[in-house]
């Protein structure tokens, strides 16, 4: 159950009890910030049911994710000498009215919501406007939807291909291959230590960039299937359905992941593999000091139980 998330400078994990990040300052040293983690099944027992639990469990992420982002932003850049600016009135009056803990919440919320509307505009909207070249030519609806399928791959991959050589997303896709070695080592049985993780490979079939590759492809499979059945023409009423469909996608996606990652046969192998192959662009190779990240990150959020982080 263990995962993780590659930071500004760090790693965040996420075990079943605890979550760690931990952040390589300027000065060497590493910042090492654990706490219990809220797991919302606890609570609330329907939301660890299947097809909810994916939903519930990609929100989780993504509001941990942001946050433990950010954190991570002000420990790397801590010493960093920035001009003093005093708060607007609207700050003053937010912080007035929500309280510090209250306005980071808040922040985070909204740069959430932002990353997943930018990411439907992107992967969704985008390849749904464009395919209506095709009514130009054909008012096929299988070409129509062939068309669309092959613009969302063709955008997914080259947004990929264009962060894997942005300066500073490689530092940050090096600490996400020292998070992928430290979880195949513990996996594979062996000591935490630079060296066995170093011999680990970097391609992970339980990663985010493999699930949203999933995503992807479950999307393409429901609106073949629901727009083979009922013929939507309007582009903006195509991109509502796709929206509406969107949890339900997710939910799956997260289904198919969760038992690909308990099975190694030769059929998980090949359904996992273009995903893997992507994995090219989001991960790479870290040195020692990335890896010892990892696993700092990672012991330190290993239950007491043994057995108790299996999926």
């Amino acid at each position: 159950m263990i995962g993780g998330q590659a930071l500004i400078e760090g790693i965040m994990m996420l075990g079943p009890d605890k979550k760690s990040v931990v952040v390589r300052k300027p000065d060497g040293d590493m910042e090492v910030k654990t706490e219990p983690r809220k797991v919302l099944k606890d609570r609330y027992p329907i939301v660890g049911l299947p097809l909810i639990r994916g939903v519930v469990s990609f929100g989780s992420s993504m509001y941990n994710g942001v946050k433990a982002l950010m954190y991570s932003a002000e420990v790397a850049g801590e010493g960093e000498e920035e001009p003093q600016e005093e708060p607007s009135r609207f700050e003053k009056w937010l912080d007035e009215k929500l309280g510090s803990e209250k306005l980071t919440g808040l922040i985070i919320t909204l740069a959430m919501l932002m990353g997943i509307g930018m990411s439907i505009l992107l992967f969704f909207f985008l390849p749904t406007m464009l395919g209506t070249a095709v009514t130009l030519v054909t008012d096929s609806m299988l070409l129509r939807n062939l068309a669309e399928s092959i613009l969302k791959i063709i955008i997914f991959i080259g947004y990929l291909g264009v962060c894997s050589r942005m300066g500073e997303m490689k530092r940050i896709f090096s600490y996400h291959g020292a998070e992928h070695k430290t979880i195949f080592c513990y996996e594979n049985g062996l000591p935490l230590t630079v060296e066995n993780v170093r011999k680990q490979p970097r391609h992970h079939p339980r990663c985010g960039t493999s699930f949203l590759f999933v995503v992807i492809i479950i999307s393409i499979l429901v609106a073949t299937v629901v727009f083979g059945i009922w013929p939507v023409h309007n582009a903006f009423l195509r991109f509502l359905i796709h929206l509406l469909m969107l949890p339900l996608i997710v939910a799956v996606s997260y289904e198919f992941n969760r038992w690909v990652g308990r099975h190694d046969n030769a059929l998980t192998r090949a359904l996992t593999a273009p995903g893997l192959w992507l994995q090219n662009f989001t991960t790479f190779e870290p040195d020692d000091s990335m890896i010892e990240v990892g696993i700092k990150a990672f012991t330190e959020v290993l239950p007491e139980a043994e057995g108790a982080d299996e999926w």
